[in-house]
């Protein structure tokens, strides 16, 4: 992990490489015949991060505001039905579109009925500084639903960027946590957005508070402090 400042290069070098949200890959006058390495800059000030293979980078920074990226989660809310699909509001700059055939199994005759107000956990297809970001309800390489779509019922949680990425990394102590206390249901949007549902209402509220209290950029609680308002939140509710 290290610090890049905007027109930086990124050590950023994989097979399969990914690039994320902070970086962009200049274009290589080369000639075909020549196979060095692509030349990737950081587009903003942030700390560089990768995934565990390597195949995924990307800058994470302070930023409030959700910049869309090829192949991330995030958690819409539709505001408009035109034509044949919806526009969702994703935190962007610019709503999404969302079109009607872009879940698992949809026909011309059988389409989801998403009415305004609805939240879906849905995949960025398409994500260019110039046009509108697209949505997709279901895996890219199974083109299966694979838990994207319609989000019914349970509450919306808004938080930082920042710890929508690090709930996504399998070491981070919050998931599994809460996973073990309470039945749970959860959507992780990389824009700032989560999605809860449990057994009843007392169990919602109480996660969103250890959601919210482990926010680094509120409270940012540890895991020993979390532990000790969770144990608080079971004296008040009382949780069987």
């Amino acid at each position: 992990m290290s610090i890049v400042l905007p027109g930086e290069r990124a050590p950023a070098q994989h097979v399969n490489l990914k690039l994320g949200p902070g970086l962009l890959q200049a274009p290589n006058g080369s000639s075909s015949t020549n196979r060095t390495a692509p030349s990737i800059f950081a587009t903003r000030a942030g700390t560089l991060n990768h995934s565990a293979n390597g195949s995924k980078w990307w800058v994470e920074s302070n930023a409030r505001r959700y910049v869309p990226a090829a192949q991330e989660s995030v958690v819409g809310v539709v505001v408009q039905k035109q034509g044949e699909g919806f526009r969702v509001d994703i935190g962007s700059a610019h709503s999404a579109n969302l079109d009607g055939l872009a879940f698992e199994g949809a026909t011309k005759r059988n389409k989801p009925n998403l009415k305004v107000g609805s939240l879906v956990y849905a995949r960025v297809s398409s994500a260019h500084k110039d046009m509108e970001p697209e949505l997709e309800c279901f895996d890219a390489q199974t083109r299966k639903a694979e838990g994207f779509g319609e989000l019914k019922g349970g509450f919306l949680v808004r938080c930082s960027l920042r710890l929508c990425r690090q709930l996504l990394d399998p070491k981070h102590f919050l998931l599994p946590l809460l996973g073990s206390l309470f039945p749970l249901e959860i959507a992780v949007g990389l824009n700032g957005r989560i999605w809860i549902n449990s057994q009843d209402a007392k169990r919602i509220i109480a996660i969103a508070q250890v959601i919210e209290a482990a926010d680094p950029d509120a409270q940012g609680m540890g895991e020993s402090d979390i532990r000790t308002l969770l144990e608080d939140l079971n004296r008040k509710w009382m949780f069987e």
